[in-house]
């Protein structure tokens, strides 16, 4: 058989088989089945067109080999290539995704335990993530005068760590904080896979994460956009972000990015637009009259949330469009190999040299001299330093005269 099922698979002693997980290393990163070996697509099927006996041979002498890949299909047609070959290899049916949602449901069954968990995830908030998560969300909110009195807040939940993680901070703060607000946690399905949509609604139900679920058909729309599809994605899908609040009586959309995501903007700019600018930590919509963005985890690090999600054993959708919800490798040539991924690991080299480049890439645009700038935009209109460079020339003139002159007159009295 070359598959073998989840069930299959917890029949078996531990110690007679060894799961290798083939995803590239940003899905690794989102989690994997316990003990599981991270041995990349694209990595194992180079060395199986150089040297298959040699690939055979590394595996687990006496044990059968699992592929995991996210949805089965991948790890199945590399599973056969190396059964046909000889070795001893299955691959997981339903992938990394077939496991986490049987995982999820399992854990969900129980609502006491359920329960139990959720306030300890909570709890936690308040002592052991106080500094990396808590302080730094309520710091930006009150640094970045993000909520005032009366504010209708549309938390928008994406089913990534980020958001679901930005909606329990929000809900401690509606407990704890004195200015009147209200919330709305809204999702937009915009063609997740039912896997996808059932992970989001159990990590929903196990947080307390009381959400809204709205249907579009944004990834069909740009799923035959050959140029930049995933910037159009985007703004679709802000624009219903907008729309959803609005119809809800909302002044306010909240979006889960972080200071990682504001460093890579920078960068980007610089890198591949020729611009410098930066992630706005709020901004008044153009399109949509009375409404404003705000992005509360702006000030909380990447890594931090990261853990927050392992430490607790939780398991979130990463983009899951059309493009990357797939076996994919992290191919050079594919959509997974985004610009802001190679931003992302361009900072990880720079920060091996100089451990503080991360901070002194936000604290770039709060410390822009204007003196020092050749060019820049402000209202839509380009100014260049050429139209103060003379003025500011004469006022330096002026002001060495008058000092000479004031020099000469204190001598004559000197005198």
């Amino acid at each position: 058989m070359i598959e073998i099922t989840l069930d299959e698979l917890n029949k078996l002693q531990k110690d007679t088989y060894q799961i290798f997980d083939i995803r590239n290393d940003e899905s690794f990163s989102y989690g994997s089945l316990p003990g599981a070996v991270h041995l990349p697509q694209n990595v194992l099927e180079a060395d199986m067109e150089k040297d298959m006996p040699g690939v055979i041979k590394n595996f687990p002498e006496g044990k059968t080999s699992v592929l995991v890949c996210q949805r089965g299909q991948q790890s199945r047609e590399i599973a056969e290539r190396l059964t046909d070959a000889g070795a001893k290899v299955q691959s997981l049916k339903g992938g990394f995704n077939g496991w986490l949602l049987s995982t999820m449901q399992e854990e969900n069954g129980d609502d006491e335990e359920a329960k139990i968990r959720r306030e300890q995830i909570e709890k936690d908030f308040e002592k052991k993530y106080r500094h990396e998560i808590t302080t730094p969300f309520s710091k930006a909110i009150n640094d970045y005068d993000m909520i005032q009195p009366g504010d209708r807040i549309a938390v928008c939940i994406s089913g990534g760590k980020d958001s679901f993680l930005m909606a329990k901070l929000f809900q401690r703060l509606k407990r704890h904080n004195k200015i009147p607000f209200e919330l709305k946690f809204i999702c937009m399905d915009p063609g997740y896979s039912q896997m996808n949509r059932e992970v989001i609604e159990n990590n929903a139900k196990l947080l307390g994460v009381p959400i809204e679920i709205h249907n579009s058909n944004i990834f069909d729309s740009v799923d035959n956009v050959e140029k930049s599809p995933c910037y159009l994605c985007a703004r679709m899908r802000r624009g219903y972000l907008y729309s959803m609040a609005k119809a809800a009586g909302c002044n306010k959309i909240a979006l889960g990015h972080h200071y990682d995501d504001v460093i890579e903007t920078i960068l980007m700019g610089m890198l591949h637009s020729g611009q410098f600018q930066t992630m706005m930590p709020k901004i008044n919509s153009t399109n949509f009259e009375g409404m404003e963005l705000i992005r509360p985890l702006y000030l909380i690090r990447e890594d931090d949330i990261k853990k927050w999600r392992d430490e607790n054993g939780l398991h979130f959708i990463r983009c899951a469009c059309h493009f990357t919800d797939t076996c994919s490798t992290f191919d050079p040539e594919s959509h997974n190999n985004s610009k802001r991924m190679e931003t992302k690991h361009l900072i990880a080299e720079l920060k091996k040299n100089n451990p503080f480049v991360e901070g002194n890439i936000f604290r770039s645009v709060e410390n822009v001299n204007l003196a020092t700038i050749v060019s820049y935009k402000q209202d839509g209109v380009r100014h260049n330093f050429t139209e103060w460079y003379d003025k500011k020339k004469a006022e330096h003139a002026d002001a060495a005269k008058a000092i000479l002159e004031g020099n000469a007159g204190k001598e004559d009295v000197e005198e």
